[in-house]
Formats: C-alpha cells, structure tokens, sequence
C-alpha cells in the first residue's frame, strides 16, 4: 500500500516532505468526550514515510482522547503567515508500544534536545515528563 506523500502532485509533496523534515511545531487536533476539536501545538518527528511521531505527558488531554477511543485527529503546519503553504493532514492515532523514550531517540534529540533543556532542564527530565509515546498513521494530506 502506498502512503499518503506518495500519492501527491509532486511539486506539493516535495514541499509538504519539506515541512515535515524541517518545522518544528504541528498542531495536533483531538476530539474531546463532548465532541469539541482541541487543537494543541507539539514537537514531531516524521518517518519518512506514513508516520509522525509524538511524545506527551501521559496525562496531557490528546492521550486521554485517543485512550478513550477517538483516535482520528488532525495535523496542521502552520503557513506562511499570510493564508499560503498550509498543509492538513488527517490520520489515526495510537500509543506506540516499542519506541525509544525520547532522550534515548537520535533523531529526536538531534531535532529538540537543545529546546527540551531549555524547557525541562535536561533532555533526562523532559523524558521523564514526556512517557506517552502517540504514532500518527498519515492518511490524507491536503493544502495550498
């Protein structure tokens, strides 16, 4: 089964892998028990391919939503600012068994290690704080 990059005009899936590969925050958009939308900004790693990966606090409000059986959710990148180079993708997300808590992933220290010790005080306690693992399974992209 392809991903959902694969499947896109070209020069708009190149500038959406882009984004994936250099922003630094995505809004992640859960939906609460009374169905209201609740978009929060977060770090990220993508895959390369279907996935975009999340570390949270266990009890931060998006992973008592997916753990509640709502796992469709909504990924934003932010524009440009003035209306353009919006990218939304929707997908499915889980807690991820198998993956390096985050002081103990590369990518994702080479990507926040400097930001999770100015935040938490060392990358250590950021991990500590940070135990819930959300995978992003991609499953349709869309933007201008």
């Amino acid at each position: 089964m392809k991903d959902a990059l694969s499947t896109l005009e070209p020069s708009f899936g190149n500038r959406v892998r882009q984004r994936l590969i250099e922003g630094v925050v995505i809004w992640i958009t859960t939906v609460g028990r009374d169905g209201t939308p609740q978009p929060n900004p977060v770090w990220f790693l993508w895959d390369g391919a279907d996935g975009i990966l999340i570390y949270s606090r266990a009890e931060a409000n998006r992973v008592v939503h997916i753990r509640q059986r709502r796992p469709r959710v909504s990924l934003n990148l932010d524009g440009n600012g003035r209306g353009g180079d919006i990218v939304v993708l929707t997908g499915t997300a889980a807690l991820a068994r198998g993956y390096p808590l985050a002081h103990e992933n590369p990518d994702y220290l080479a990507k926040y290690a400097s930001a999770a010790e100015r935040i938490a005080g060392s990358v250590a306690v950021f991990s500590k704080e940070h135990t819930a693992v959300l995978r992003v399974t991609i499953e349709r992209v869309r933007g201008q």
